[in-house]
């Protein structure tokens, strides 16, 4: 661990992220470095976010506990809540429970009334006795309707709206260079029918694929990404405003994109029929699945086809005949990309790699935006072609790159804590697995435990669980492997339009293959392992605040859905149970809710952890998982985002 002695107590560096209830974690975002436990009385002036120097030592059963000794950097430059008149001035109370301060205001707020919701920004933090003060920048829509409450989320998460003048007019610029000379040192590939493959609302599509069969039954795959390096220079306004995001964060039916639309959904889109530059990773694969001959190079080409993921389905697994006619040209191709993908999953399979059954929310919105269904979103072989093709290309990148010396932005994941995967293994134990239990623990152990339950009621428990026991995949400089994946060298290289990490291995690419930035620009210089290491840590906490805004916008989404189903009745499944209550997910909608120990009349009931039930005492009745049951919607907190039943009664299953 990166620390040193100060006081006979060592110290971290790292970012505290708070619990609603006082308590917090600090995390340096570093390989092999554990989390460490801050509990709410050692917390001081630090806020949530905030990058921080902790005192750190063993505490109860030896788990390392610290304390803050200073706050190094504010990340907080804005809270969000309500404001309220307090003596002759005004506060700002956060809803955000995690912000366990109120902001005075230093002038009295202009356009706003007691009650609103406002942005403000902070000019001092607290200090001891000393409070935090700031000053009103913006008025928040009346709260309630989903548009109000998605500018919550973006103004509370502080994601960026808008781009700066100079950025929005570099990119513009982009658009209008002298293109003559782009397509010098490029390999030709226009011959090729290369093919892109997304959902059917993407508007930016960064990867295009062509495969070939050749003697031996061997297959050459070619995967090309947008060269996003040629247009986005180091240091050049487009580049900084690219770093301080670091990704695209994708809300239902919105997006805030990483680059500005004349990039992300123009130039940089690889759209059909229209000459585009690439950085291609070529590779042959063998019959059993292995990569050979890989090679690297700058090139120009054009998608012969945008194909969505559920043409792509249609053709292959459902093979519709009159579709297939309609598509007669590029269908042997297809074919050869699914044979490709079909071997190097099996070569995954074989070394480890965990494949996580946990189904994603489809959010489907009207014509005027609101949510019209909320629906379980389709993941089919379509979906897994592209994802081993970039799993593949990802790989192959990331071991050139390793072999060359030259500096990496590896994808690292570790394996799980070993204090979590031992509870992992006494909870599935419970549920009646009686494998082997490794330590330390091995991919194949887990892969084995998520086949034994993979039809079973408790496999989303089981696979929840399980990634909750995972180390959070990161960026780093250095090179500790993928668990999940169960490979030994991997990297981002497929998503330029959309990460800053990927970004950062199209210039390391470009800098081994001595191709210049731009074609018009100076060369690539070298890039410090410092800097890789800055640029890791960095895109490794704006992926973590995206997530938590996409979270907290879909279970919006949902909140806001089933709002006006307060009193109605459905069915559903018991999908986790606790000792607070169990959770029930709807058969009509991909919809989950809470039904709360409180609202279990009738008999007092316990959690039987050693099976994972609630059981009454008078009256024996159970409430497992996989055990259907009707309910009726009790109330949804909108501020909390999140749903509420009460059990009417459980769902008889018919004889058979």
């Amino acid at each position: 661990m990166s620390m040193k002695t100060i006081r006979s107590e060592k110290t971290m560096i790292g970012d505290i992220s708070l619990h609603y209830e006082g308590y917090g974690f600090v995390t340096s975002g570093k390989p092999k470095e554990p989390d460490v436990f801050v509990p709410a009385r050692l917390i001081g002036d630090a806020l949530h976010g905030d990058r921080v120097e902790a005192a750190v030592r063993k505490g109860q059963k030896g788990l390392l506990e610290g304390s803050i000794v200073r706050v190094l950097e504010r990340r907080l430059k804005q809270m969000i809540g309500r404001l309220e008149p307090q003596g002759k001035g005004w506060v700002v109370v956060s809803e955000d429970q995690r912000v366990r301060h109120t902001l005075r205001l230093t002038k009295p707020p202009l356009g706003v009334k007691a009650g609103d919701y406002v942005v403000a920004k902070i000019i001092q933090y607290p200090s001891g006795k000393t409070g935090m003060t700031g000053e009103v920048i913006e008025k928040l829509p009346k709260r309630g309707t989903l548009a109000s409450e998605a500018e919550y989320v973006i103004a509370k998460h502080q994601l960026p709206k808008k781009f700066p003048k100079e950025v929005e007019e570099e990119a513009d610029k982009c658009g209008t260079m002298d293109h003559g000379p782009r397509t010098m040192d490029r390999k030709d590939l226009r011959n090729l029918s290369f093919v892109t493959i997304d959902g059917e609302d993407a508007k930016d599509f960064d990867d295009a694929v062509y495969a070939e069969k050749l003697p031996k039954d061997h297959i050459r795959v070619w995967v090309a990404i947008a060269d996003v390096s040629h247009y986005v220079l180091p240091n050049s306004a487009l580049d900084r405003e690219a770093y301080a995001r670091a990704t695209s964060v994708y809300f239902p039916g919105r997006v805030l994109p990483m680059l500005p639309e004349v990039l992300s959904n123009d130039l940089c889109s690889l759209k059909p029929n229209e000459d585009r530059l690439a950085l291609v990773a070529e590779f042959e694969l063998d019959k059993e699945g292995l990569c050979l001959n890989e090679t690297f190079y700058p090139a120009v080409f054009q998608s012969a086809a945008r194909l969505t993921y559920t043409i792509v389905r249609r053709l292959l697994v459902d093979k519709e005949p009159e579709l297939r006619r309609e598509r007669q040209a590029l269908l042997p191709m297809l074919e050869i990309l699914s044979e490709a993908a079909t071997r190097l999953k099996a070569v995954k399979a074989a070394r480890g790699s965990l494949d996580f059954d946990l189904p994603e929310p489809g959010i489907i919105l009207d014509v005027t935006g609101g949510v019209e269904d909320i629906e379980r979103a389709e993941r089919n072989w379509s979906h897994m072609i592209i994802e081993e093709l970039m799993i593949a290309a990802n790989e192959a990148v990331a071991r050139f790159l390793t072999a060359k010396k030259v500096g990496c932005i590896y994808r690292g994941h570790e394996s799980p804590n070993p204090d979590k995967i031992r509870n992992f293994y006494k909870t599935v134990q419970r549920l009646g697995f009686k494998g082997r239990f490794p330590h330390p623990v091995t991919n194949q152990a887990l892969v084995h435990i998520l086949d034994h339950f993979k039809n079973h009621p408790e496999s989303r428990l089981v696979n929840t669980m399980l990634l909750r026991s995972m180390a959070q995949a990161v960026y780093s400089p250095d090179n500790i492997g993928h668990f999940g994946l169960a490979s030994d060298s991997y990297c981002h290289f497929t998503s330029p339009i959309r990460r800053y990490p990927d970004l950062m291995v199209h210039r390391l690419l470009k800098q081994v293959l001595g191709q210049r930035t731009m074609d018009h620009g100076p060369r690539t210089k070298g890039i410090s392992k410092n800097y890789l290491e800055e640029v890791a840590e960095h895109s490794s906490k704006m992926e973590r605040r995206a997530m938590e805004a996409e979270r907290e916008m879909v279970a919006l989404h949902k909140a806001l859905f089933m709002q006006s189903r307060v009193g109605e009745v459905y069915e559903g499944i018991i999908s986790h149970v606790t000792k607070f209550g169990f959770f029930v997910e709807l058969l009509e909608y991909f919809v989950e809710g809470l039904v709360s120990m409180q609202s279990l009349s009738g008999d007092y009931y316990v959690f039987d952890e050693a099976h994972l039930c609630l059981k009454g005492r008078k009256h024996n009745k159970i409430f497992k998982m996989g055990q259907k049951i009707k309910i009726e919607v009790f109330e949804v907190k909108l501020p909390e985002r999140r749903i509420f039943f009460n059990p009417l009664d459980t769902v008889k299953e018919p004889n058979i």
